[in-house]
């Protein structure tokens, strides 16, 4: 996927326009789309990153690497966000299958990240729905081409959803599998009676002489 987005450069210039592209799980931005084959102005890998959305901005959107890189950006509208938000999680959802199918190791991050993932296509889902009642309960009558619109990302959004929940049912029963495998298995001390040796044997005497009648 590839357009235009603003994005945050500082408070001198403020938000400015930047041709992105989206491949192979980065993203990357140039000053504009006549300016492509001349290098890059920066790019985030998909897969590090948390996707945030604003609850009050519908057009914006944060890409976070905790510590290290911050891209803040808007779209035209709200549509074109969500756009843009199904194609970066189906991205980083590909990455993240190719690097499991890869590797035999489970990584607990990865489900704290999935996680983080169904709440933000929750969020889409539920923003995706008023749109379409919205245009469904015009006053002027339902709007279909905007009912096309938002049902068209609606269904997008449901894929993406449907998909990270089931990494995060096979990421939960791979986490479960480990932690009951043998070799996680806690060692249990062997039981022994710590007892003075005049009440073992009193107790022992006992035992003996009940065993006898």
């Amino acid at each position: 996927m590839e357009g235009i987005l603003w994005k945050w450069t500082n408070y001198w210039n403020g938000w400015q326009t930047r041709w992105f592209v989206l491949e192979n799980g980065v993203l990357t931005y140039y000053k504009s789309q006549d300016e492509v084959n001349q290098g890059c102005k920066g790019s985030i890998k998909v897969q590090a990153c948390e996707i945030n959305v604003n609850s009050i901005d519908m057009t914006r959107m944060d890409l976070v690497i905790p510590g290290e890189q911050h891209m803040y950006l808007r779209a035209s509208t709200s549509q074109e966000r969500q756009k843009w938000l199904v194609a970066l999680g189906t991205a980083k959802a590909c990455v993240q299958n190719k690097n499991r199918k890869e590797s035999t190791e489970t990584n607990p991050d990865t489900l704290k990240t999935k996680k983080s993932e169904l709440r933000l296509y929750c969020d889409l889902l539920m923003q995706q729905v008023h749109v379409v009642k919205t245009a469904a309960n015009s006053n002027e009558g339902p709007e279909i081409e905007k009912i096309d619109e938002a049902t068209a990302l609606l269904t997008a959004t449901c894929d993406t959803f449907i998909k990270t929940l089931e990494d995060c049912m096979k990421l939960s029963n791979a986490n479960i599998l480990y932690e009951l495998s043998p070799s996680n298995d806690a060692t249990l001390p062997p039981f022994s009676l710590n007892l003075p040796n005049k009440k073992v044997s009193k107790n022992m005497s006992r035992l003996n002489s009940n065993d006898s009648q």
